[in-house]
C-alpha cells in the first residue's frame, strides 16, 4: 500500500477531521522515529496513517479497536502492521507490545496529544511557537492536557530514547506537517 492509498482509505473510515488530522500527526512522528532508528519509514508512517481506521466504528466499544482496523487491512498491508495497531490498544485488545514499531505507535499515539495541546495554548495555536522546554513543562503538569497518558509517552525509554529525545524528534515530525494539520 502506498501513501496515496493509506490516505484514501483514511478518508473513507474516518469521518471527523480531527481524527484524521491525530493520524497525520502520529504517522509523522513514526516517520521521524523510524529515521532515527534505522527503520522503515514507509512502514512505520502507514501503520501510523492507519492505526486509528476504526476509531469511530468501535466508539464506545474500546474493545474493538484496532481490531476492526485489523479486519479492513488485512491483505493490504504487512501482519507487522496489523499487530502494531492491535497493540497500541493493548490495554483493551489484550495485544502487547513486542517490537520497536509497536512500542513506537503507543508511545507516538500519546505524544502528539502532547503536542497539539502545547500548540494551542500558545498564543498564535502553532506548532512552531512550542519548544522542548515547553513540552517538558507541560508534561509535568498532571492536570495539562489530562487524557493524554504520560505513561504511553513514557514507553520511549523501551526505545532507548530519553523522553528529551523523543519530544525533539516529535515536535520537529509535527513541525513539517503544521500546514497541514493548519497548526
Amino acid at each position: 500500500m502506498d501513501r496515496n492509498e493509506a490516505n484514501k482509505l483514511l478518508a473513507e473510515n474516518v469521518q471527523s477531521k480531527t481524527i484524521r488530522n491525530h493520524c497525520v500527526a502520529v504517522a509523522s512522528i513514526m516517520e521521524g522515529l523510524a529515521g532515527k532508528m534505522g527503520e522503515n519509514k514507509e512502514t512505520w508512517w502507514l501503520t501510523g496513517i492507519l492505526h486509528d481506521l476504526d476509531y469511530e466504528k468501535a466508539a464506545g466499544k474500546m474493545e474493538q479497536h484496532g481490531l476492526e482496523t485489523a479486519k479492513i487491512l488485512e491483505g493490504l498491508v504487512g501482519e507487522e502492521v496489523i499487530y502494531a495497531i492491535k497493540a497500541h490498544n493493548g490495554i483493551h485488545t489484550g495485544v502487547g507490545a513486542k517490537s520497536n514499531m509497536d512500542i513506537a505507535l503507543i508511545a507516538s499515539d500519546a505524544l502528539s496529544g502532547l503536542v497539539i495541546s502545547t500548540a494551542l495554548i500558545m498564543p498564535s495555536k502553532k506548532i512552531s511557537e512550542v519548544t522542548l522546554e515547553s513540552l517538558v513543562k507541560k508534561f509535568k503538569k498532571k492536570d495539562f492536557a489530562k487524557a493524554v497518558s504520560r505513561e504511553k509517552i513514557m514507553t520511549c525509554q523501551r526505545l532507548n530514547l530519553t523522553r528529551e529525545e523523543f519530544f525533539g524528534i516529535g515536535l520537529e515530525a509535527l513541525k513539517g506537517v503544521s500546514g497541514e494539520l493548519g497548526l
